[in-house]
């Protein structure tokens, strides 16, 4: 990744924006490079690094950032307000995003640290337990199956294929809040409807 400029630049015009914003729509890479050069350096420092203080992830948080940005720049509406603050959204939500994955990954390795016979059972499990591991997987599944379609897909892909909410929420055709009060539902849902 390129070094940013020490300086903070500052806010450009809306029209300034619109002229960009059109061009990149249009599959100008030039626009896109001047996207990055106006709010780069802004997003990373005032936005990323405050709240991800782990420069290769806060890069990375950027990279997606923009890579997000431009695969939904058809659906941004500028609506009177400069871009800053949806690319400030997007950024915002990478970062919880990516602070929650590393939560979970630290706390799975606190455990297997503290208590491995829980995570490495000394003795294989027992040739008879597939059939209940097998009986459980169709309850999910057919406990799935009676629920809202929507609610769950929104499982299916969260859960079982493990995605991430930005790519739950495109497949689903919704915003990542809409997505997350979508699988806040699917699961109350799926609590009522398992075991089948």
């Amino acid at each position: 990744m390129a070094v940013l400029p020490n300086k903070l630049p500052d806010l450009r015009t809306l029209d300034e924006e619109a002229l960009v914003i059109g061009r990149i729509r249009a599959g100008d890479r030039k626009a896109v490079a001047t996207l990055y050069q106006w709010y780069g350096t802004l997003i990373y420092r005032r936005v990323i690094l405050p709240r991800l203080p782990n420069i290769e992830l806060a890069e990375d948080v950027l990279k997606d950032t923009f890579r997000i940005a431009l695969e939904r720049i058809h659906q941004y509406e500028q609506r009177g307000h400069s871009i800053y603050s949806w690319l400030r959204r997007i950024a915002i939500n990478r970062t919880i995003d990516v602070h929650r994955a590393r939560g979970r990954r630290q706390r799975l390795l606190d455990r297997i640290e503290n208590e491995p016979h829980l995570i490495m059972p000394t003795k294989p499990p027992a040739p008879d337990r597939v059939p209940e591991q097998s009986e459980t997987r169709e309850m999910v599944h057919r406990s799935l199956d009676n629920l809202n379609p929507r609610y769950a897909q929104a499982l299916r892909l969260r859960l079982l294929e493990d995605r991430d909410r930005v790519d739950c929420a495109r497949a689903l055709g919704v915003s990542i809040s809409t997505f997350d009060v979508i699988l806040h539902r699917a699961c109350k849902a799926f609590r009522k409807a398992y075991p089948p």
